[in-house]
């Protein structure tokens, strides 16, 4: 496992920010393995011992982040009924849960996790987390279907924000949303007479669906990591 620096640490175990790390660091606060920590030593969260304020922190290692490739007509839910469900896609030995529940019948970039607190942070609405679709419609879509989407439209009794929207070809296109409604994107493209053939999500945050299959899943790497937290922290700070 490689080593990291104790305030990346102390940042991706939602202790503290980056810069919270440091002040405590400076004030003498943080002690590794019983000695005095300094701002930019390295540790091993499975091995050294962290204290922050005389209390140990828990370790890293049982918070787990993965990133699935979801294919359609798989149940976004925990629950356990007749249909198959994304847990049963998985052969982790942790316990995970799904950040957010999408439609079924769409393939989707998802995130698994047991970390309730950044499940928490993430669905709040109030944070405006960026979300990156592919749109395949069943008829070509023009350029002012496509304007009226990146301006409001007026879906479930209000206005959706501002939309970026980028043209792939005549019946695709790529959608930045920042909130996220029941079935909003099907039902902007149907406010402008149009319909969803076929909708991929690609994109949460930094983190990006890339080369990954149907069915397939990996953990999140330290650098995506590592951006998440630290962008987290600041809005949160």
């Amino acid at each position: 496992m490689e080593n990291i620096r104790i305030q990346k640490y102390l940042s991706q175990a939602w202790i503290c920010s980056r810069r919270k790390a440091e002040e405590y660091i400076e004030r003498w606060l943080v002690k590794v393995n019983g000695q005095v920590a300094k701002i930019g030593e390295s540790i091993c969260p499975w091995v050294d011992e962290v204290i922050l304020l005389n209390k140990a922190i828990e370790e890293q290692k049982k918070l787990v982040y993965y990133k699935l490739n979801k294919p359609r007509w798989i149940e976004t839910t925990c629950a356990q009924h007749n249909e198959k469900n994304i847990i049963d896609i998985m052969d982790v030995k942790e316990r995970v849960f799904p950040i957010w529940r999408l439609d079924k019948d769409t393939t989707w970039l998802i995130l698994m996790t047991n970390d309730g607190r950044l499940a928490n942070y993430l669905m709040h609405p109030k944070y405006e987390h960026q979300k990156e679709y592919v749109v395949e419609t069943f008829w070509p879509i023009d350029d002012k279907q496509l304007d009226d989407m990146r301006n409001w439209l007026f879906i479930l009794w209000s206005y959706t924000k501002k939309a970026d929207i980028n043209r792939i070809s005549t019946w695709r296109f790529s959608i930045t949303i920042t909130e996220w409604r029941n079935r909003q994107i099907r039902r902007m493209v149907e406010k402008v007479w149009s319909r969803v053939k076929n909708l991929k999500r690609i994109r949460i945050e930094n983190i990006e669906l890339w080369s990954l299959d149907y069915w397939e899943y990996k953990h999140l790497t330290s650098r995506e990591l590592d951006w998440l937290f630290n962008k987290l922290w600041l809005k949160k700070d």
